[in-house]
């Protein structure tokens, strides 16, 4: 989510292989420069390709036009440190996808990376597998990725980009319960940044796991707060209530 109050990024831990191979695994990965660079890096589908690609990042990559080693600690701006991704993204899917067609395996991957380079203002991109990406604009001030139907309905009725911070995150925190309701492949802990619009912040980090007071008392209240507006809702008139007797 990124709002005028900041940028918010969260992500679950869950992959699974089928129903019986379930493991969990980092998918928010967080490259803190200080004051020259933050950025940050949410994950999902094919768990070799996203971990190939950030190995790959981590190493460095080749620049044929500069003779220099780029990684996301040298990029100018998030621009650049999306088309650096993108293509490094491209090009394991590219290597793998051969194998991996033979065997069945689905290797699709896209990542969010959002932050700020410098004094720049924070920005948000969803970045697909075949290394083109969008941009996140004030009209519809988030993006997601992975197993997003769920829960996108508490975020398309409810944010905006004047909510505030901590209630952005209460609303992308309703969305994480609401998946996890309806879909076993997302699952607790829940990896979250917060970095505000103010440069002279620091970013803040918290991982949400099952012994979370909060959490736990934002899914039972949101449950109960479900069936209470959904039993003051009127019944639709033109069904009976009670079906006619017929003699």
């Amino acid at each position: 989510m990124l709002i005028d109050a900041g940028l918010v990024m969260m992500a679950d831990t869950r992959t699974n292989a089928g129903i019986d191979n379930i493991s969990c695994y980092r998918k928010l990965h967080i490259y803190d420069g200080g004051d020259d660079c933050f950025i940050a890096i949410a994950t999902a589908g094919n768990l070799s390709v996203t971990q190939a690609t950030l190995s790959k990042l981590a190493e460095g990559v080749p620049n044929p036009e500069t003779g220099e080693i780029d990684t996301l600690w040298t990029v100018p701006s998030i621009f650049k440190a999306v088309q650096l991704v993108g293509n490094v993204l491209r090009t394991t899917r590219h290597e793998t996808e051969h194998g991996m067609e033979a065997e069945g395996v689905s290797f699709g991957a896209t990542m969010l990376l959002g932050g700020r380079v410098g004094s720049e203002p924070l920005r948000l991109f969803l970045i697909y597998d075949a290394g083109n990406a969008i941009e996140c604009h004030a009209d519809t001030p988030y993006l997601q990725i992975g197993e997003y139907k769920y829960g996108k309905p508490i975020l398309d009725r409810a944010l905006d980009v004047n909510t505030p911070l901590n209630e952005a995150v209460k609303l992308g925190l309703i969305s994480f319960d609401s998946t996890m309701r309806s879909n076993l492949a997302v699952g607790l802990p829940i990896d979250m940044v917060t970095v505000r619009a103010d440069p002279a912040c620091e970013p803040e980090y918290f991982r949400i796991d099952q012994s979370n007071a909060y959490f736990n008392d934002l899914s039972r209240q949101w449950g109960e707060k479900l069936r209470e507006a959904q039993a003051a809702i009127p019944r639709p008139p033109f069904i009976k209530h009670k079906a006619p007797v017929i003699v």
